[in-house]
């Protein structure tokens, strides 16, 4: 890093905080180094988000025509999985991804160190045998899927979600180990190219954190498509046999499949970083934070999976941003994740920001809860695709839109007007007299305002 110009910004992991807050503090006037030390772009963003989204679409794609017949097409001859093709397209996918990213960078003027930097001080790193020193610091180096000791991950027969994207042959029957957003994600995708799957649940629903209205809605649509759900078990045990994987429970449950994955959340890539010797607290793995993701050393930063907030895409960015905002004396609004909105890629897709009633509940919190299903909306029913509703959550003294959730096809889109109702703390009055079109699925969130 050179001493001329403005400051030496050392930013360590290439992902959304990483990339975004490099680009950003470029344009601030920051002298950037950008160390990574797997792809630029963020192992969790291209190895885990893009390519397990594209998997949603190919897999949605093919259950549509499977299920054609009930708009009246006469699918004669089904399509099938083509393994080779949809791993190939996955790869493109993160090229160019990784490609832009990097392009990006470079134009701005970040200077990109391929390796692991490791912190040797509070104001020095190393990679390999090149020594920086720097005046501002980001740690942003995500994380990784959580192996559990009493699983044999080999990549092949037990794998974790970065091994199921590129496998030879689409599994016969595989077990899902873990009801979260990526483990009923993962459901969907390989129960709609047409695996077998069975799926652990350790609680008595999946997404044992959403509302039990969410959950029932997502089991029906498991349960139609023939995944077993196998509820208050723990997963104790997953090996493999002669061309099969064997996997227990502990309320003695047993069953044999084609494959196993974990879907059993994820870990912080923080050991051997040298946070120690930068002075930098850790928590349980987590790089500890202020409400400007500033560490225990003022002028050393963290963002995104490695601080525990919220592990979204779009959080980490946002928070990558204000990270180099803040850094190059900009002055920040902090980050409000109470407004945060996120989906979940299933089918039907789950959405949700601000307020959510589970949550209300919870705080004894006084609010005006009002559903709408898309069993009563045109563009549903017009689409054959009537499963899951629309909750507007209000207060009830303002009127302020609180929150929302969308359950329902294109979910994730819609929510974004819910979203910016709760950030611009609209009323429900405004959504009511905000004219959607007809006949659309839009018009559902009109009608819950109403």
């Amino acid at each position: 890093m050179s001493d001329e110009g403005g400051p030496r910004f050392l930013v360590v992991g290439g992902g959304p905080a990483g990339h975004t807050a490099a680009t950003t503090a470029a344009t601030l006037g920051a002298q950037v180094t950008l160390v990574e030390d797997t792809v630029v772009g963020g192992a969790a963003h291209l190895l885990d988000c893009i390519p397990s989204k594209a998997m949603v679409a190919s897999s949605m794609r093919l259950h549509a025509i499977r299920s054609a017949g009930r708009l009246g097409v006469d699918v004669r001859d089904p399509p099938v999985a083509d393994m080779d093709d949809l791993s190939a397209r996955l790869k493109g996918l993160i090229d160019n991804v990784g490609g832009s990213t990097r392009e990006m960078l470079v134009s701005q003027g970040v200077e990109i160190i391929p390796g692991r930097a490791v912190f040797t001080g509070p104001r020095t790193a190393s990679v390999g045998d090149r020594e920086l020193e720097f005046d501002l610091a980001l740690v942003a180096t995500g994380s990784s899927p959580r192996v559990p000791e009493w699983a044999d991950v080999d990549g092949e027969r037990i794998i974790t979600t970065r091994h199921a994207y590129y496998l030879p042959e689409l599994p016969e029957h595989v077990v899902v180990i873990g009801a979260g957003v990526t483990g009923v994600e993962f459901v969907h995708i390989f129960s709609s190219l047409g695996s077998q799957v069975t799926l652990i649940v350790s609680r008595q629903q999946v997404l044992p954190h959403r509302d039990a209205e969410v959950a029932f809605v997502l089991e029906a649509d498991f349960l139609e498509r023939g995944v077993k759900l196998w509820k208050g078990a723990r997963a104790t045990k997953a090996v493999r046999t002669d061309g099969a994987v064997l996997v227990e429970t502990d309320d003695g449950r047993r069953v044999e499949a084609s494959h196993c994955l974990l879907a059993i959340g994820s870990v912080p890539n923080t050991d051997g970083l040298g946070l120690e010797a930068a002075g930098i607290d850790v928590d349980h793995g987590y790089v500890a934070v202020d409400e400007f993701q500033r560490t225990s050393i003022p002028h050393i930063y963290a963002a995104g999976d490695v601080t525990g907030q919220m592990p979204l895409s779009s959080v980490a960015a946002m928070q990558g941003r204000k990270v180099a905002q803040h850094a190059m004396g900009h002055k920040v609004k902090p980050l409000d994740y109470g407004k945060m909105s996120s989906a979940i890629f299933t089918e039907p897709e789950i959405a949700s920001v601000g307020l959510e009633e589970v949550d209300a509940a919870a705080e004894g919190r006084k609010v005006r809860i009002t559903k709408v299903p898309f069993a009563v909306n045109a563009r549903a029913l017009i689409q054959g695709n009537t499963r899951g509703f629309v909750k507007v959550i209000s207060d009830p003294a303002t009127h302020t839109v609180l929150g929302g959730t969308v359950v329902g096809h294109h979910a994730s889109e819609l929510v974004a007007i819910l979203a910016l109702a709760v950030q611009a703390r609209l009323t429900v009055h405004n959504l009511v007299e905000t004219l959607m079109v007809y006949p659309s699925l839009a018009e559902s969130l009109m009608e819950a305002a109403d």
